[in-house]
């Protein structure tokens, strides 16, 4: 099998950190079904929600790192100074975006009344993530890197 080849890789750090983005936005699918008790396939594509994909990924993709460099090595300090950056700007900066997004589009329904389309279209207010979502992604993203790392061992025969 292919994947047997990845133990101790930086394909295995890739494999995981893009994996977990991706079963982060089909977590914040049902995640969102349970609790609004609506379908939206949307939250596949869209950035926001419950658990932040962007955390989840980089805190895979570090953790990975971690496992293989060692947690005391130049790569993984620069893999988990990334994820920092990458989960404040998700919590932080485009937060506020959605934030301002919201309160611009109330203000062009108070000015044109009717229709956004007047004004260009709505703004996308679902940009950043509480910091809870971004720490359940956080989370997420080392618990699957740990499972990911046992699998690929478990695969190479070690």
């Amino acid at each position: 099998m292919i994947f047997s080849n990845f133990y101790g890789t930086g394909y295995e750090a890739l494999f995981t950190g893009i994996t977990a983005v991706i079963l982060a936005q089909i977590t914040k699918f049902f995640v969102h079904l349970v609790w609004k008790r609506k379908i939206d396939l949307r939250l596949f594509t869209t950035t926001g929600g419950m658990p932040s994909s962007h955390a989840a990924g980089v805190m895979g993709l570090s953790a990975t790192v971690g496992f293989i460099c060692g947690f005391s090595s130049i790569e993984f300090a620069m893999a988990f100074g990334y994820a920092l950056v990458v989960m404040y700007d998700a919590a932080g900066v485009r937060r506020a975006a959605g934030k301002q997004a919201a309160c611009l589009n109330r203000i062009i329904m108070d000015i044109y009344k009717q229709e956004l389309k007047e004004a260009g279209g709505k703004l996308k207010e679902l940009l950043g993530h509480t910091p809870m979502q971004v720490f359940a992604g956080a989370l997420f993203g080392v618990v699957y890197a740990y499972y990911m790392h046992l699998f690929f061992a478990h695969l190479a025969g070690y």
